[in-house]
């Protein structure tokens, strides 16, 4: 095995992609840096590009082109996006693009991505034609635009996703708008208007609609707080089938370098002393549900030592005790809702295992969490404090103030809603399975993964651009539309996650 990456085209000839090592993940897409390269480089006006994931933090993760043009054949940004979209899906377009005289190069010949990651972004002037701000409310969406995009200036035409926005950026700007104006702006209006002119002229018919969301406030220290309707559901099937691990969330994360294993426990341990709910037990008193936050105690992170088995072992025994872990159910009531097993395979290499139960956390909340542990751990080890700022809210703040508004004629009246979305939904999907339906779900199941062609990519990004969706939106139009077929009829639900933070104070 070489490393390289390619794939086989219909006349038998093996094109290079570039190396597998430069898979990364942004947005939730997995993205080899080297096919978007090879794009770059078939281009008439490049000579040579590579592509690099910058990551500002805050949910600002991006890719970025760094490109060195043909001498007297400087494209613009427009012309790049344009030319890479006729052959790759949306989410393979880089955001930013930076112009050099050459790329560095490493002593033996190669890309220098060290030295390009260290290189600042240029920041980029709005698009050709496009005017700057010319009311109040155009300064306030270009402020906010530039804010949630990570950009230095937007133009009131600029598309929101054509310059690297997705459902999740989508959903911080609504907030936004909230905070700054306290008007309710519906997250599919940034869809139908996205740009800063379109949607500022939404914004004026909406003036009147002045936001009935959930006031939040942090709370003064107490005890014995009632569950968010969230907490509520995954407390209620816990109880229901109890000894489970359906809603572990674990993961591995392979840590290469000398470790400093006491700070690294450490800084686990503060961040469980920040955030509350991973010290939090989920118990029963009076016939009802409520959250206890326990005092902090030292963190425990169990190590393994892998370092004496010979290496075939040693890969086969640290996926078992990965495996192992997570599977291992959570007790609510312990108040543990985070646990940690450090693999020592060396002095420079670990593997940790994470475990969270998803009644504390969930797959946004694990960005924030590597970013904590990151910083956390480089004060630990060198002796410093926290360089974090304190929290201005809890999630049990939160979970109260949820409960206080989301009663009543409020709550009422969206239950009232869903009961009619749902009426007539058949309780189970008759599709011609291989297998039988068990009686009992027993949690089992299995992944295919497949790769679409990059043709079929493209024509399914331009389906979403010219219906203003997202891809996902039209990956699940097609999902249902099979299940339709299969026999599922015209009427079914399908479950999806969600972020669940349309609040800006909700936001990491």
């Amino acid at each position: 095995r070489t490393g390289d990456l390619a794939r086989s085209l219909p006349s038998g000839v093996l094109e290079f992609l570039g190396r597998m090592d430069q898979q990364v993940k942004v947005r939730g897409f997995r993205i080899e840096l080297g096919e978007i390269e090879a794009a770059l480089l078939a281009l008439g006006r490049v000579r040579d590009g590579a592509v690099l994931v910058r990551d500002e933090g805050e949910g600002r993760r991006y890719l970025a082109a760094y490109v060195v043009p043909e001498e007297g054949r400087t494209p613009s940004r427009d012309e790049l996006v344009e030319a890479l979209r006729r052959g790759l899906p949306d989410y393979m377009v880089p955001s930013v693009f930076v112009l050099l005289d050459a790329l560095p190069l490493t002593p033996n010949g190669k890309v220098d991505r060290r030295a390009l990651a260290r290189l600042a972004p240029v920041p980029e002037a709005p698009g050709e034609g496009s005017a700057p701000p010319s009311t109040p409310t155009e300064e306030l969406l270009a402020g906010i635009f530039a804010d949630v995009l990570g950009r230095e200036r937007i133009g009131v035409h600029d598309d929101f996703f054509a310059l690297g926005g997705h459902s999740l950026l989508a959903t911080r700007v609504v907030s936004r708008v909230r905070e700054r104006l306290g008007v309710e702006l519906p997250l599919r209006k940034v869809f139908e208007a996205p740009s800063v002119a379109s949607l500022a002229r939404e914004l004026k018919g909406l003036s009147g609609e002045r936001t009935q969301a959930l006031p939040l406030r942090s709370r003064p220290g107490s005890n014995d707080l009632p569950l968010s309707f969230a907490q509520e559901r995954l407390w209620f099937l816990d109880r229901f089938e109890p000894g489970g691990s359906l809603y572990n969330i674990p993961t591995a994360v392979r840590l290469e370098g000398a470790l400093d294993e006491p700070a690294f426990a450490a800084a686990l341990g503060e961040i469980v002393r920040r955030h509350e709910t991973l010290r939090t037990a989920f118990r029963e008193i009076g016939g009802r549900p409520v959250q206890r936050i326990l005092p902090w105690s030292p963190f425990e992170l169990p190590i393994i030592d892998l370092g004496m088995l010979p290496e075939g072992e040693r890969e086969e025994a640290w996926r078992r005790l990965v495996r192992e872990e997570a599977a291992r159910p959570f007790d609510l009531a312990s108040g543990r809702m985070l646990r940690a097993l450090l693999l020592r395979f060396g002095e420079r290499e670990h593997v940790v295992a994470l475990t969270f139960h998803h009644i504390a956390s969930d797959g946004w909340s694990f960005g924030v969490f590597l970013r904590e542990l990151q910083a956390l751990y480089k004060a630990a080890s060198t002796g410093r404090p926290s360089p974090l700022p304190g929290l201005p809210m809890r999630y049990a703040d939160f979970a109260v103030c949820q409960r206080e508004w989301l009663q009543g004629e409020v709550l009422e009246s969206q239950l009232a809603w869903w009961r009619q979305a749902l009426a007539g939904l058949p309780e189970a999907l008759e599709l011609p399975t291989d297998r039988p339906r068990p009686a009992v779900r027993a949690g089992r199941g299995a992944s295919v993964v497949f790769f679409f062609p990059s043709e079929l990519s493209a024509g399914l990004t331009a389906i979403s651009r010219r219906e203003g969706a997202t891809l996902f939106m039209v990956l699940l139009a097609g999902f249902e539309a099979l299940l339709c077929r299969l026999g599922g009829g015209e009427d079914m639900a399908v479950g999806s996650p969600i972020a669940n933070r349309n609040r800006f104070e909700t936001e990491p």
